[in-house]
């Protein structure tokens, strides 16, 4: 899934995936909130997506909701784990940024 070892930095499209589920989405909304929240930039396509979902389940990242019966749409949200795996990784991104304008100078 692009994680270190030390399971340290999220890919970018991971990263954007815990912060859709901050709200319970399915996988189509997952797409559609990663692409606004990214201004576009980010378009995740379904296999890139399910697969990830798949990783993150696994490390119980997120968690799997219970629908409606007849619901043919699964949803997820992100856990508690999940939501201090997105910690870190903002505060980690804030240090690279520090440490990025220290040695640039400020010139961004």
């Amino acid at each position: 899934m692009g994680e270190s070892s030390e399971r340290g930095a999220l890919t970018e499209a991971v990263f954007y995936i815990l912060l859709s589920l901050y709200s319970p989405m399915h996988g189509y909304g997952i797409m559609q909130n990663v692409k606004e929240l990214s201004n576009e930039r980010v378009n995740l396509g379904a296999g890139t997506l399910y697969g990830a979902i798949n990783t993150l389940l696994e490390k119980n990242y997120i968690k799997s909701i219970v629908g409606e019966k007849d619901s043919r749409k699964k949803e997820y949200e992100i856990t508690d784990l999940g939501k201090s795996i997105i910690l870190g990784e903002i505060a980690r991104l804030q240090e690279l940024i520090v440490n990025g304008k220290k040695v640039v100078g400020g010139k961004i």
